[in-house]
């Protein structure tokens, strides 16, 4: 349920109502926006009337029950307004959202050595990237595929971003492993495979770095945004979706299926910013810049591209990555389109 405030309403009287919800046992939870707040109601509802809980008050102007199973990721729960990620970088804030310029994501799958991770660091920044996302933990179908550095290669990403100021972003497969790698990362990664691992959502809910969680391979929109809620009841506002491909009857041709129409389906449902991972989506590296060119004229918020300074040697997904040189040019071809919906930041000249 949520409480939608006149504007002009004095903060003395929004206080009084978030202390008298807090006394009939809810969670009010504040949504300040361009001209109203809004006060989001967590808790057992079910009996409240929203015509009598309307007349509390001669500041409220209206009160609205959210009918999804996700409150907290519902846009309903800010009233329609979208949210924005900010994400604290060696080089300042760089914003995740529908009303920000569209953030690029790149880097290799997993990192594998230093001069190979600062080199990638260093070539995608180059170009415009703000992020670099490289794995230290892997997961893998085969327990004989390699499985990441571990520990070594959270070393390997911090100097990579010492090196190029990029912000960084690596997964989390264990809970245990949650601080060592948010005193590197910039935002921590939730994976597909363990999109509904529940135990986990909560952990990386009840820290404060931004979570960026990817789309189960099989997952529905509405399991992956009740994922999403978990780390948002968790106390993390800060949830960043990425649609990476999901499983279908067709293996042969591509990876996964790439479910471009996730983003003006996850407009209508949630506020929260949404990345397309056009590298997993497709697994082939020639089908990488059609789908990156298509998210953005889609309206994605952000791209996460796997770049890789030679992709044939690379210890896991190389068919998928891009090289630099290709990135360089893909980022060129995104800036036409990113421009024309207003959506890029402009970017220093590229040296030849």
């Amino acid at each position: 349920m949520i409480i939608v405030m006149k504007p002009g309403t004095p903060q003395a009287e929004i206080d009084r109502l978030n202390r008298e919800m807090e006394n009939w046992g809810l969670t009010p939870e504040n949504i300040v926006g361009r001209y109203k707040v809004v006060i989001g109601l967590v808790g057992d509802t079910a009996a409240l009337d929203p015509l009598q809980l309307q007349e509390i008050s001669p500041w409220i102007e209206q009160v609205l029950r959210v009918e999804e199973p996700f409150k907290r990721a519902s846009r309903q729960f800010r009233h329609g307004e979208p949210s924005a990620v900010s994400v604290a970088t060696p080089e300042g804030n760089v914003m995740f959202g529908e009303h920000h310029p569209v953030v690029t994501i790149a880097g290799p799958c997993s990192v594998e050595s230093e001069e190979a991770i600062v080199e990638t660091a260093l070539r995608v920044k180059e170009a415009g990237a703000k992020f670099l996302r490289g794995g230290a933990y892997k997961p893998r179908t085969s327990p004989y595929a390699f499985q990441g550095h571990g520990e070594s290669a959270l070393e390997l990403l911090a100097k990579a971003r010492e090196a190029s100021g990029l912000g960084v972003i690596t997964e989390v497969m264990d809970a245990e492993d949650i601080e060592k790698i948010a005193e590197v990362a910039d935002v921590l990664q939730v994976g597909a495979r363990n999109m509904q691992n529940f135990a986990l959502l909560k952990k990386v809910g009840a820290q404060e770095k931004p979570v960026l969680l990817k789309r189960g391979m099989s997952a529905t929109i509405e399991e992956w945004l009740m994922a999403a809620e978990y780390v948002l009841a968790a106390g993390n506002p800060n949830v960043i979706l990425c649609e990476r491909g999901i499983r279908t009857f067709d293996r042969r041709y591509t990876r996964n299926t790439l479910d471009l129409s996730v983003l003006p389906v996850l407009r209508s449902l949630t506020h929260l910013p949404i990345t397309i991972d056009p590298s997993h989506g497709t697994g082939w590296a020639p089908f990488v810049p059609a789908m990156a060119k298509a998210a953005i004229a889609a309206g994605t918020d952000a791209l996460m591209i796997e770049v890789h300074p030679n992709p044939a040697k690379a210890l896991s997904d190389g068919p998928q990555s891009l090289t630099p040189e290709q990135f360089r040019q893909l980022m060129d071809e995104l800036a036409v389109i990113g421009k024309a919906i207003g959506r890029w930041e402009k970017q220093p000249a590229l040296l030849p």
